[in-house]
């Protein structure tokens, strides 16, 4: 039973044993991103203080200006994974390809590789908002002691055994969840320990707040721009809220604890839409449908979908169950 002002390392191994797989190697990874976390979130907390901030002069593989904080929290989760030597493949959204761990080891015996977003929303890193990191885990299917394969990242959503995300905001909280429930764990800075602040975290069935970017407003579908319009009526509990950081992680955040809704649909600038499948999507669907919350690219469930590259995207719905079933009813009644 989960006990409030548990460390992140106490609670790991007191549920251990509820995870299907027990041979501690997911404990292990699980403790290396918590590592990861804390040198990203003590370079994020200083990055007014020294030349971190502003772009790197470099674009990623989906053709966005990389920041200096991405080029180094990428670089950090990398070498705290490898290092480890805990997983057997690493795939991030700022790297053209998967990476191959413990290749040349005829050896080794690991099993799981990592997904990972390892700074979404860092452009507003200059202006001082709320950014975060998202990972995802999956048993490889390849043979155990081979170099890792594509299709070991191409697993749908609904077989990853581990998903989360750390925000790093006014206080520093890792979210994340085995398939047995969502619990978060808050920073504190002073001794550098997690503690568990947030036990058995739940999306509540019905939100106020809608959560999108507007001004993308006329390029979204008709359904979209329904939907939008719907929640803006002044009837019954509505108008909705309209909030928008801008950071999926932080957006996510908000909704789970207060009740609501984050879309990012396709459009006309984006016609596959513009969030990642297998970096943001997925891990955030896991945990959406883990504390009883929906996660649908409009018409289907994410987790149901078949990756066939590793930067696919695909559009997002996202949130309390029945604000993402009324989306889904516009997007049906409205389909273009």
């Amino acid at each position: 039973m989960a006990k409030k002002n548990q460390t992140l390392g106490e609670f790991i191994i007191e549920n251990q044993a509820s995870f299907k797989y027990t041979s501690g190697e997911l404990s292990r990874l699980i403790n290396s991103i918590r590592l990861a976390a804390k040198v990203v979130n003590h370079e994020v907390n200083k990055a007014g203080l020294v030349d971190i901030i502003g772009a790197a002069g470099e674009t990623n593989i989906q053709g966005e200006d990389q920041q200096k904080l991405d080029v180094y929290a990428n670089d950090k989760f990398i070498q705290t994974l490898t290092n480890r030597n805990i997983v057997c493949g690493i795939a991030s959204e700022e790297e053209d390809d998967f990476i191959v761990v413990n290749s040349q080891d005829e050896n080794h015996q690991n099993k799981y590789v990592v997904l990972i977003d390892p700074l979404d929303g860092s452009s507003n890193i200059d202006v001082n908002v709320s950014v975060g990191t998202i990972f995802s885990i999956y048993r490889r299917v390849t043979p155990v002691g081979t170099p890792v394969k594509k299709e070991d990242f191409l697993q749908k959503g609904s077989e990853q055994v581990a998903a989360g995300y750390v925000v790093y905001g006014t206080s520093t909280m890792l979210v994340y969840t085995t398939g047995d429930g969502v619990n978060g764990f808050t920073l504190n800075p002073a001794i550098g320990t997690f503690y568990l602040s947030h036990p058995n975290m739940q999306f509540p069935l019905d939100g106020k707040i809608y959560s999108v970017n507007e001004g993308n407003y006329i390029h979204f579908p008709l359904g979209v721009k329904k939907y939008i319009k719907y929640c803006q009526e002044e009837e019954g509990d509505r108008p909705y809220t309209s909030r928008y950081i801008g950071s999926l992680v932080s957006d996510f955040h908000r909704n789970m604890i207060k009740g609501g809704i984050y879309m990012y649909p396709k459009s006309s600038k984006n016609e596959k839409g513009k969030l990642r499948l297998l970096y943001e999507c997925n891990p955030m669907a896991f945990l959406a449908e883990q504390a009883n919350g929906k996660a649908s690219d409009g018409f289907a469930r994410i987790l149901d979908i078949q990756p066939t590259e590793l930067h696919e995207r695909v559009p997002f719905f996202c949130g309390s169950r029945n604000m993402v079933e009324k989306a889904e009813e516009f997007m049906r009644e409205f389909s273009e």
